[in-house]
């Protein structure tokens, strides 16, 4: 067994990997591999691969937080190894790869994620559980089984955010999600990070992905990113002035219909469980949950 940095063309064993371990994540092959080649604007994004007979059985990546106005904040995305190689010390060397990258960056506190079954894993590494994730998914084929659109009320009106300036689409998005459920506020976003993980991300479907605009004002969106017949609900949000009008659930129901028009059979998405409202659209949409994880937390000494 061997722990290097990932590399473009490990691209699709990574897919392959994260499919086996995560099927309820949508992330294709060519977006993955410009993540490894071109990585995101945060500071000090990086990833490690674990090798085993020259096949890639392991994955994890890092990066100091650019996003929030926590400071020392760094993260320690998607630890996964393929089930059959696991409790032979290829997550502990993963972990101590990241671990290793973030604490010359200056992090001093991070986060993980994990399934319920690595907790204990969690645990043995200093992390504390803190808040759980829901993921849920909902079957598109057949089209019937989707809500009916509704006709929008009066003064508001859907669009694709093909027909958006992004720099719109960003603002609405900054504005929705600084009171996010999370461990740490997502309130320090720049456009260049939002453009790179949002915008310019190759599996963002800029069809289906629908907002609505209330009397001209860009007041809530539903952003689909897509792989095959497979999507990721990635994010819905409403600009605080306008929630309490039923806009979210308008605009993720008419960018379902879209995406199961162009061919998407199955949509994933995932919440945190504080996030009630977010949650009872889902349900009123037809979502069943499918797993479950938890942030964990920890401190770098």
């Amino acid at each position: 067994m061997r722990i290097r940095v990932a590399q473009p063309d490990d691209a699709p064993a990574v897919v392959a990997l994260r499919a086996m371990v995560y099927p309820y994540l949508v992330r294709g092959v060519e977006s993955t591999r410009k993540m490894i080649a071109e990585p995101p604007p945060e500071k000090g994004w990086t990833a490690f691969v674990a090798e085993v007979d020259s096949r890639v059985v392991g994955w994890v990546s890092a990066q100091r937080v650019g996003w929030t106005s926590t400071p020392d904040f760094g993260d320690i995305s998607l630890l996964h190894v393929q089930p059959e190689h696991r409790r032979r010390g290829i997550g502990t060397a993963l972990l101590a790869s990241a671990t290793g990258h973030l604490t010359p960056l200056g992090v001093r506190r991070i986060r993980t994620w994990a399934q319920p079954d690595a907790l204990p894993f969690a645990r043995r590494h200093g992390f504390e559980p803190s808040r759980e994730l829901r993921y849920s998914a909902l079957d598109l084929d057949p089209a019937p089984a989707l809500p009916a659109l509704p006709e929008p009320p009066p003064g508001v009106r859907l669009r694709p955010i093909a027909e958006l300036d992004p720099h719109r689409l960003y603002e609405a998005n900054a504005a929705s999600s600084v009171d996010e459920p999370g461990d740490v506020p997502v309130d320090a976003v720049s456009y260049e990070s939002w453009q790179y993980d949002v915008w310019d991300n190759l599996g963002l479907d800029k069809t289906a992905s629908t907002a609505a605009e209330v009397d001209g004002e860009l007041a809530a969106f539903s952003l689909v990113k897509r792989d095959g017949d497979r999507m990721w609900s990635d994010y819905t949000g409403t600009v605080p002035a306008y929630r309490g009008r039923g806009l979210a659930r308008l605009v993720k129901t008419a960018a379902l219909h879209r995406a199961a028009a162009g061919g998407v059979r199955t949509a994933y998405t995932s919440n945190d469980e504080a996030n009630g409202p977010m949650l009872a659209i889902n349900t009123k949409l037809g979502y069943r949950p499918v797993a479950a994880q938890w942030s964990c937390l920890a401190e770098l000494a």
